[in-house]
């Protein structure tokens, strides 16, 4: 049985979280961009969906070059969402009903438009000067080799006082050097500023970037090609860990309060260097995305393996998470091979959230199915869409407007949508799954309730059945007083399925059977892309 099948209830281990893109969620103004008031609208949907917790993505004050991940006044709303007032209104209100706050925050870098970097770049003998990173050219040209993930070199050359400073993403985002002494306590005070006025938690931005090697060193090239390359030099270091253990400490101030890290790597995702976070399990970061699952090919037996690697790199005071999509990579539903049976794998998909072991983590709109956009060339509004089209058209897809209605503008706006809505929208939409007994959105309110209803989902042990070779993958979830079977058929063929021990248990979920009927855990048929959930009777 899992060590933490018997503690108290937390929230951020034992709950749903729902991530919501503050920009497409709701407009309350008629301006086309969701915002603030937009949510605390919108709250009464998320408690019935059953949700325990929102993170929202950054609503800072940004000129929104990348659209608030460049930040340009970290205790400051952004207009465009809204104001400090409307705020603490949705703190409330969203308290009120139950439903913690997590904000996005973005350490690694800012805006060059903050006035940290407008006093840095002024002269090299600012007092924040080396609040940011600032080299000499080398025989005039950028000191390493380090490239920025959107492409290029990671100098930009600043003319005014003949250095180059360094930006991992846009030149308009300047990184902050988390070597400078001083740094640390000035950024943590922002962070206390939010937590005092009553926050639940942030959500850390590239948390597994925030160091780099102290002699910058070149990053080693792949393939010969400078613009690939390993970054050994840029990512991951040994002071990141360092810096996360600061700000657990900072939190530990806090009851309740919550931590959540970006550890960004390349497909397939990277479990043991996202565990390395949890600094194991009590003294980093609460929870740590890991991508593999978001990375994995809709095969059962892949599942199984990401799932069963991510947990056997987790502490034994760790927490797992666990996400299918987010604001940066296409919406699951549409990846390949995804893209058949589409519906019926969003079921399955679904069950698979909702009872693993560990937090799981809903993007806006993927409880109805939203797909992503078709977006024209003319329409794009992503910086890396516009840089890259059409060998990339950009992360526009994923960001599409929440889908409420079948009003125009699908009840997002009055106004004219900042991003180009989806094409589906009479026909996905919130009011009409609310009134199909059998829709996603249904789907995923009674698999948020089960989960709510069952401690062995919350916060039992995890234990596999089959691995997923015949397509099916089953598992246990265990505590103390219960034991629930999940039973999911990843392919479009009947298969049959029998535990070993003679026993039978209670349908609670099922896409296939009927709520409350017993089943014998003998030849079972089960059927093209059921997903079943049973009490075991002991």
């Amino acid at each position: 049985m899992s060590k933490h099948a018997s503690e108290p209830w937390v929230w951020w281990k034992h709950g749903v979280i729902y991530h919501i893109y503050p920009r497409s969620f709701q407009d309350s103004n008629g301006d086309g961009v969701g915002d603030i008031r937009g949510i605390i609208r919108r709250l009464e949907y998320l408690k019935e969906l059953g949700v325990d917790g929102i993170w929202i993505s950054p609503m800072y004050k940004s000129p929104m070059v990348d659209f608030g991940y460049d930040v340009s006044g970290y205790r400051e709303i952004d207009p465009a969402f809204g104001t400090m007032e409307d705020f603490m209104e949705l703190l409330e209100k969203a308290h009120n009903a139950g439903i913690r706050v997590i904000m996005d925050m973005i350490l690694n870098h800012t805006s060059d438009q903050h006035p940290w970097f407008i006093e840095s770049s002024s002269s090299l003998n600012n007092p924040k000067r080396n609040w940011y990173i600032w080299k000499d050219p080398v025989l005039g040209s950028p000191p390493n080799n380090w490239k920025s993930a959107v492409g290029g070199s990671a100098w930009k050359f600043h003319e005014q006082s003949g250095q180059f400073f360094m930006h991992s993403f846009f030149e308009q985002q300047p990184d902050l050097n988390w070597r400078d002494p001083d740094l640390p306590g000035v950024f943590f005070e922002e962070m206390k500023f939010w937590l005092d006025l009553g926050i639940d938690g942030f959500r850390l931005d590239v948390i597994n970037m925030i160091a780099k090697d102290k002699k910058f060193r070149n990053n080693p090239v792949l393939f010969g090609i400078q613009a690939f390359q390993k970054h050994i030099y840029t990512r991951n270091r040994k002071r990141s860990v360092t810096i996360v253990t600061q700000i657990r400490k900072l939190l530990d101030l806090y009851e309740n309060t919550t931590a959540i890290g970006e550890i960004y790597s390349l497909p397939p995702g990277n479990a043991k260097t996202a565990a390395r976070y949890l600094a194991g399990g009590h003294a980093g970061i609460h929870l740590a995305f890991d991508f593999s699952l978001i990375f994995s090919s809709w095969n059962a037996h892949a599942y199984y393996k990401c799932i069963k690697n991510w947990y056997d790199n987790i502490p034994p005071d760790g927490w797992p998470c666990n996400v299918l999509s987010n604001h940066d990579l296409f919406r699951s539903i549409d990846r390949i091979p995804w893209r058949t049976n589409t519906e019926e794998k969003a079921k399955v998909a679904a069950a698979l959230l909702l009872t693993l072991r560990g937090t799981p983590f809903i993007y806006y709109g993927e409880e109805i199915g939203m797909h992503n956009g078709n977006i024209r060339r003319r329409n794009i509004r992503d910086p890396l869409g516009k840089r890259y089209w059409p060998m990339f058209t950009g992360r526009d897809k994923a960001r599409t407007p929440m889908q409420w209605d079948m009003e125009p503008n699908a009840g997002f706006t009055g106004g004219m949508p900042w991003m180009p809505l989806n094409g589906d929208i009479r026909s996905r939409n919130v009011k009409l799954q609310e009134g199909e007994l059998n829709s996603l959105l249904n789907h995923y309110r009674k698999l948020i309730q089960i989960r709510k209803s069952c401690e062995a989902i919350q916060k039992g042990s995890w234990i596999p059945i089959t691995n997923g070779q015949d397509g099916i993958l089953s598992y246990f979830r265990k505590s103390e007083n219960e034991r629930i079977l999940v039973i999911l058929n990843f392919t479009r063929q009947q298969r049959a399925f029998s535990l070993h021990e003679h026993t039978y248990g209670k349908v609670l979920f099922s896409t296939h059977r009927t709520i409350e009927e017993f089943s014998y855990f003998q030849d079972m048929q089960i059927a093209p892309f059921e997903a079943t959930i049973c009490r075991v009777s002991e």
